[in-house]
């Protein structure tokens, strides 16, 4: 377990630093959103491109990992959407809410953590979690919120959650880098290494970006928060634990990859949904800033438990 925390420190160390430089406004909010674009459009999807080329989707698409995933995931969306509503919450802030009990940050935090404690192998099961992350559950929340304030589904309203998709870049890397694969081709050496370059600066770019970003997080409605931290540190991957070990009998090495990846704290693209709606930002700020924190020993323990 030790071994596993001291492997993992250097990556929240550097959350760490880029919380302490944002904290001390030597980086300052607008700094921090566009190393964050930097790292989104095009390190993070450098690195993306890179994995998926080298893979074979037929080889790594595993329909029972999906379903296991999905279903765990979709059980928890619903326990918080009830608790919420529970509280005489609008449609909203339910989705809100739900929606930081089972998005992780697997883009920016877990493709690097994972694959270095877990191995090169982690790589297809943690782009199939990221991948039903991004195309249903962020897609619903967006749906839900829309949908709520409109009174009625419609097709501009799927089109725009469409046309989201089609724009979002770790989706159109890991798409592109699957059709590189399918016809077979090697990726000529300057071109993986201009990758390798780009796609190197994805893993601390990434996680400064996190820990700058939480420096103008404040910790408001602090119950609420614990309350989404918890759902999402330990609700989420105990019952992805259950439904990938029990329910779908998902192959172990996949199964631990899955769980892990579940384990992560709130991801920060919540937030940035939150502000763009107008829908308790402070509340995922708060959920954000406690499940990161809490993370540097939970992650361990998660990870230490499944190997």
């Amino acid at each position: 377990m030790l071994e596993i925390f001291l492997k993992t420190l250097p990556f929240f160390a550097i959350i760490g630093l880029g919380y302490g430089a944002g904290r001390a406004k030597f980086f300052t909010p607008e700094a921090t959103g566009y190393l964050t674009k930097f790292v989104f459009y095009f390190a993070l999807s450098a690195m993306l491109f890179r994995f998926a080329a080298n893979l074979s989707l037929s080889e790594i698409l595993d329909w029972t990992y999906v379903g296991a995933y999905f279903w765990a995931t979709a059980l928890i969306y619903l326990i918080v959407t009830a608790v919420a509503f529970a509280r005489k919450l609008s449609v909203e802030e339910a989705a809100i809410e739900a929606q930081c009990s089972v998005i992780g940050n697997v883009g920016f935090l877990g493709v690097p953590l994972l694959v270095l404690l877990m191995g090169e192998a982690a790589i297809g099961p943690v782009m199939l979690t990221l991948a039903v992350d991004l195309i249903f559950f962020s897609s619903l929340v967006v749906i839900l919120i829309t949908g709520s304030r409109d009174g009625r589904m419609s097709l501009a309203l799927l089109k725009t959650v469409g046309i989201g998709l089609i724009k979002n870049p770790m989706i159109v890397s890991i798409v592109l880098g699957f059709l590189w694969s399918a016809f077979k081709a090697p990726i000529p050496q300057p071109l993986n290494d201009f990758l390798s370059t780009l796609g190197g600066a994805a893993t601390p770019g990434a996680l400064f970006a996190i820990g700058a970003s939480l420096a103008s997080k404040s910790a408001e409605r602090m119950e609420v928060a614990i309350w989404l931290s918890f759902s999402k540190l330990i609700l989420h991957p105990a019952a992805v634990a259950v439904s990938a070990l029990w329910l779908f009998t998902v192959d172990t090495y996949s199964a631990s990859v899955m769980i892990a990846a579940a384990s992560l704290p709130v991801a920060g693209n919540v937030y940035m949904i939150a502000q763009h709606y107008g829908v308790a930002p402070a509340r995922v700020s708060a959920s954000i800033l406690i499940s990161t924190a809490v993370s540097v020993l939970s992650v361990s323990l998660v990870i230490g438990w499944l190997t």
